[in-house]
């Protein structure tokens, strides 16, 4: 199987378009036409996994985090990040990384907290804004069906992640001449020609654009099709950070922590006071480093907010109101390699696809 197949469903699988902006996922070494003979997918691609790889005889490795992050002046044996690239190339092996991209997708990385504890209603806790365009054209009434059945079909017309096939359509009277050389559906040339067409909008996400142009083009009759693309600054309920949930009863704190040490092998809690607080229901969580949605999660009235990274004056930022936990940044993104793992494996079922025995948490506690 070629690596451009892979990569062509990743991509639209899990788009680069939500990535954020400091991101770097996506194929970050490899030729797109070499035959990817196993898959190994891992959390962090460290010298060990590479290791694996090349005793696996895997040739592409998909990875959370990317290898490739910061600027590279050289490729040399100075530090860890060069000496991967430099074994990857020369074992002829290719990685690709599902980083914030993953982390932002309904379903992503957060959802797995969400079905190992059985939280119910869970949506995202901030959804991503500026990733959904509006399409609008025109066509003659026999032809809308047509055009709107061929832009469902591609992701078009889907509002959050409970509608789907939505549009609005009105009708008018369109005008045109067609000049010298053209080759009109309808109307003679140089003649003024007058036509009832209705109008269709419809929503897409943005990456879609391209997909979504040519779809237009190829179902419309028309030798020149009019229509605008317009960026909208909508949130999308469906792309976003993090995940807000609730338990299936409320719990006191010390049982829900003794619960989280069940379904999930922590070393460690960090946790503020919860002295005001004696219930928990309400739940908040993001994988990786999650300090930037303290506030979304007290907006929105969790009781606890888990994730990592926190710094010393971000559990100040509690201030009572909400017990915030840090369970390391690794604890937190654990499930990850094995959700990549099943992404792959669902679509290319006779494919190869291993999940990685290394443990690559770079923390350990005594």
């Amino acid at each position: 199987m070629k690596l451009a197949e892979i990569v062509k469903y990743l991509d639209n699988k899990v788009p680069l378009h939500y990535q954020e902006s400091y991101d770097n996922s996506g194929l970050l070494i490899g030729d797109k036409d070499m035959e990817v003979k196993s898959v190994l997918t891992c959390l962090d691609c460290t010298e060990d996994v590479i290791k694996e790889a090349i005793q696996q005889k895997s040739n592409l490795i998909i990875s959370h985090h990317p290898i490739l992050f910061r600027p590279i002046k050289k490729i040399t044996s100075s530090n860890y990040v060069q000496r991967i690239i430099f074994k990857a190339i020369k074992n002829n092996i290719a990685i690709y990384a599902l980083h914030t991209n993953l982390d932002n997708i309904e379903g992503g990385v957060s959802f797995i907290f969400s079905n190992k504890l059985g939280l119910l209603n869970s949506q995202i806790l901030k959804q991503k804004d500026a990733v959904l365009s509006k399409l609008v054209t025109y066509c003659p009434t026999k032809y809308l069906s047509k055009i709107q059945t061929a832009l469902f079909d591609i992701g078009a017309g889907k509002i959050g992640s409970k509608y789907d096939q939505c549009s609005f359509v009105s009708d008018g009277l369109g005008t045109f001449r067609p000049l010298s050389g053209s080759n009109p559906y309808i109307g003679s040339e140089n003649k003024r020609t007058s036509q009832s067409e209705d109008k269709l909008e419809l929503i897409f996400p943005t990456h879609l654009q391209k997909r979504v142009i040519k779809t237009l083009f190829e179902a419309h009759p028309y030798e020149e099709v009019a229509y605008d693309i317009i960026h909208l600054e909508n949130q999308d309920n469906s792309v976003g950070s993090g995940i807000i949930g609730e338990l299936n009863k409320e719990m006191d704190i010390i049982s829900f922590f003794k619960l989280l040490k069940k379904e999930f092998p922590y070393q460690m809690l960090k946790y503020t006071k919860f002295s005001n607080i004696k219930k928990v229901k309400k739940i908040a969580f993001c994988g990786g480093s999650g300090a930037f949605l303290i506030n979304e999660a007290m907006k929105q009235g969790a009781d606890i907010y888990i994730s990592s990274d926190f710094k010393y004056h971000d559990f100040f930022d509690a201030n009572e109101k909400i017990i915030i936990v840090d369970i390391g940044h690794y604890e937190t993104e654990q499930f990850v390699a094995e959700q990549i793992y099943q992404i792959v494996k669902k679509k290319f079922h006779k494919l190869d696809v291993v999940l990685t025995k290394v443990n690559t948490n770079p923390i350990s506690y005594y």
